[in-house]
């Protein structure tokens, strides 16, 4: 399977073909929450702690709800004027649909601001009807410039070899390779499970995620 085109040209994509094991927390994370949504950090807070880290790349997901960007690019503004590190962040949210008949989050990566086709999506809450279903959701964030991305494929009902197998089929970019199923205090990638997703997604051509799922008060954890 080959990536279409504006995938291809993404400039996201060329970072997320670096993502592997070892990503995460300390590089890439492109998973996490703030207050915004059901998150605890606030987002100025979530900025200095990926710059503690050392993070390059960074994207915030919370679900529904792309208000903690615009904070959290004011903060990083303020961090680089006084000549320090910073990662690069990049626009993201966590969108539920059904895939499968399954209840299943995406996230949107690298899309463009304030675009129409993502504003039903923004509202704070999943939507209902025919917008829930995954096809127009993978069309809204095409729509907006941005890629759509299975988050843990091993968490939902259904197996993730099918989850994958269908968001494939759709047209999805990739999905979301590293993740710590066991919820540990400091994030670290599930074994076994993990190897399978990534193994499952390089086969297809499809994109590799890493992100901590940060709900709580420490961005290297859960």
């Amino acid at each position: 399977m080959v990536l279409r085109p504006e995938a291809l040209a993404h400039p996201l994509t060329a970072v997320l073909r670096q993502v592997g094991p070892q990503s995460c927390p300390s590089r890439f994370n492109f998973h996490c929450h703030t207050l915004r949504s059901d998150g605890s950090l606030d987002p100025v807070d979530l900025i200095h702690q990926a710059c503690e880290l050392g993070l390059e790349q960074l994207a915030i997901t919370d679900h529904h709800d792309h208000r903690a960007h615009a904070v959290a690019a004011a903060a990083l503004a303020e961090i680089e004027a006084a000549g320090q590190p910073r990662p690069v962040l990049w626009r993201g949210v966590e969108i539920s649909c059904l895939l499968e008949g399954c209840l299943v989050h995406v996230l949107a990566l690298g899309f463009r601001d304030d675009h129409p086709s993502l504003e039903p999506y923004l509202r704070g809450s999943a939507v209902v009807g025919e917008a829930l279903r995954a096809e127009a959701v993978r069309e809204a964030i095409r729509a907006a410039g941005g890629l759509t991305l299975l988050a843990h494929p091993g968490r939902y009902r259904l197996p993730h070899e099918r989850l994958i197998a269908a968001a494939a089929e759709l047209g999805f970019d990739g999905a979301e390779a590293w993740y710590d199923y066991g919820m540990q205090n400091r994030w670290t990638p599930s074994p076994l499970v993990c190897d399978r997703i990534a193994a499952d997604l390089s086969d297809r051509g499809l994109l590799q995620s890493c992100g901590t799922d940060t709900h709580g008060l420490a961005l290297d954890g859960r």
